[in-house]
């Protein structure tokens, strides 16, 4: 795949003031270059070992995000790497998270992962469960809450609404509640559902496919 340099650009002026992390899955590090010569300045990676060979390869100035299912066993690959993790998805990623941040002596940056649509094939925190998690973040001094992030069904977009509004009013509530944590973030949308997503609040849209032509 190849960078569209017009869609890129174009992409860029409708997300506005939302950030665009460019879903780097299928490209290399040339490629990601080029989406930083069109304005584009996070990168978001699935996979922890195609992140590092293209860590070690890229000479830009970008921002790079974690945004896949992350285990728990290669957190020490790159906590020290990434500016944001999207998808802490379990207490025991959280533990992970917090003994390699302190090891490394770092404050790490966090999104919570929300199963809003209770999909078994996704992961994710329940509404339910979200008081209880962020008590329990209150004993992990070096991660810094910064929002949500959810990913919706693969349905027509419209009908994908009422699962970022959702989301969105889930973070309105836990600022009220949790004011220690930033909770500014709301990572949600992607190439098929962006445009409903920044419509019902999202702060970070992940879009790879709508950035690459074939």
């Amino acid at each position: 795949m190849y960078v569209n340099e017009q869609a890129v650009k174009e992409i860029l002026e409708k997300v506005k003031p939302a950030k665009l992390v460019a879903a780097t899955k299928y490209v290399d590090e040339k490629e990601i270059e080029k989406l930083e010569e069109c304005g584009c300045i996070y990168f978001g990676e699935n996979r922890v070992q195609a992140f590092l060979e293209k860590y070690e390869q890229y000479h830009g100035q970008g921002h790079w995000h974690f945004i896949g299912t992350l285990q728990k066993n290669k957190v020490k690959y790159i906590i020290d790497k990434v500016d944001l993790i999207h998808s802490v998805n379990s207490y025991h990623l959280i533990d992970e998270l917090e003994k390699q941040a302190k090891k490394h002596n770092l404050k790490v940056h966090i999104l919570l992962q929300v199963n809003i649509a209770r999909e078994e094939s996704k992961h994710g925190f329940d509404i339910e469960e979200m008081d209880e998690v962020m008590n329990y973040l209150m004993k992990c001094p070096s991660l810094i809450v910064d929002g949500l992030m959810m990913m919706a069904p693969n349905i027509e977009p419209e009908d994908t609404r009422i699962y970022f509004r959702q989301t969105r009013e889930l973070l309105e509530r836990l600022k009220e509640t949790y004011p220690q944590y930033p909770l500014h973030e709301l990572s949600m949308g992607m190439s098929q559902d962006y445009q409903i997503a920044l419509e019902e609040g999202a702060t970070i849209v992940r879009i790879g496919r709508a950035l690459f032509h074939e």
